[in-house]
């Protein structure tokens, strides 16, 4: 596989990704600007991992924060510089970017940087759904003995004093933590490029062919956005299973930054005055019904869809008053890196929401 991306393959992928980020992965409009920059300074690739030789190495670009902090700022110049001050701290060839994750903003990680430092986009996400962690989108490097990860990042408004620059290496779960800190003191997000591996690392570890998954459900979200449950369907019969689950309007929004997330829940009444609650950290992490029943939880794909637009909405952007469908696919029916794999780090989300 090669393609170049064009405008109508790069809004596919970020409809689809957007589908994938299971309530978050940032803003699909933020991401269609990253696309349309990104094919305004050059060619832009996607490439199967496969084209790539044995010995090339391969970093993940992100951005970390909470999409919903109000100072957060991060531009493209931030993603460039994050890549530039990776490529001054290592000493391995990297010959390839891929994205730390799906989502409407997320799947275009790195896209900037690719076209500027001739690089192609690999179709192997690091996950191919969107999750909280840095550690979630590492691919399991965290169970990989002595392994010191390596992550430089940029991001805040120097106007407002709030930029940051830093490389920092170390234990991966010490090095995710620093990354967090520093979004947060850049006022709520930060770009980051991060940790070359091996290209048979990535083919063992990351989301193998994600980004095409992507494409194609955006390409089913385009074709059929006049019809929001006929859309529904197609994409559900696509992944080979999933769920309407209901649909219903948003009683209910609660909703913190706390640490460098967007920590909450939200009520949502259904058609027939059933009452379904979802909960969050940046991600939807649970659908559960008023009683406790819990529906679906992560890494199963939680998403809400705006009846009136077609479009998923994220954790930060879904407001009361929204009328929504909400869709829930199990995990073995979407694209999944190591990192989201591991009990521990699930675990991790029901300490954090208690």
């Amino acid at each position: 596989m090669r393609v170049r991306v064009d405008e109508k393959i790069a809004k596919a992928a970020v409809y689809g990704g957007s589908f994938l980020g299971g309530g978050g992965g940032g803003d699909l409009r933020e991401g269609l600007k990253t696309a349309e920059l990104a094919l305004s300074l050059g060619e832009l690739l996607i490439v199967s991992v496969d084209e790539l030789s044995k010995d090339s190495y391969i970093a993940t670009a992100s951005i970390v924060g909470a999409p919903a902090a109000k100072e957060r700022y991060v531009t493209p110049r931030h993603m460039i510089r994050s890549f530039e001050l990776l490529l001054e701290a290592v000493d391995v060839d990297i010959r390839g970017i891929i994205s730390s994750e799906n989502g409407g903003a997320s799947i275009t990680n790195g896209w900037i940087p690719a076209v500027l430092l001739e690089l192609p986009v690999v179709d192997a996400p690091a996950d191919g759904r969107a999750h909280p962690t840095g550690v979630m989108g590492s691919m399991g490097l965290h169970k990989r003995e002595d392994y010191i990860s390596i992550q430089a990042c940029a991001g805040g408004d120097i106007r407002r004093g709030r930029y940051i620059e830093l490389v920092v290496r170390g234990s991966l779960e010490n090095t995710d933590k620093i990354i967090r800190e520093a979004s947060v003191r850049a006022g709520g997000m930060v770009a980051v490029a991060r940790n070359p591996v091996e290209r048979d690392y990535v083919v063992a570890n990351a989301a193998v062919g994600a980004v095409s998954k992507a494409i194609s459900i955006g390409e089913i979200m385009i074709k059929y956005k006049e019809n929001v449950e006929e859309m529904s369907r197609k994409i559900i019969e696509y992944l080979g299973g999933g769920k309407i689950i209901s649909k219903g309007v948003v009683l209910d929004k609660i909703l913190e930054t706390r640490g460098g997330y967007d920590i909450g829940r939200i009520t949502i009444r259904s058609s027939d005055n059933k009452k379904y609650i979802i909960r969050f950290w940046n991600e939807y992490m649970s659908l559960e019904t008023e009683e406790g029943f819990k529906i679906a939880s992560f890494p199963d794909l939680i998403t809400t869809i705006d009846i009136k637009t077609s479009l998923p909405l994220t954790s930060a952007e879904i407001n009361v008053g929204d009328e929504i469908i909400i869709i829930a696919v199990p995990k073995e029916n979407i694209p999944l890196g190591s990192g989201v794999k591991d009990p521990e780090l699930i675990n991790e989300v029901w300490r954090v929401l208690q």
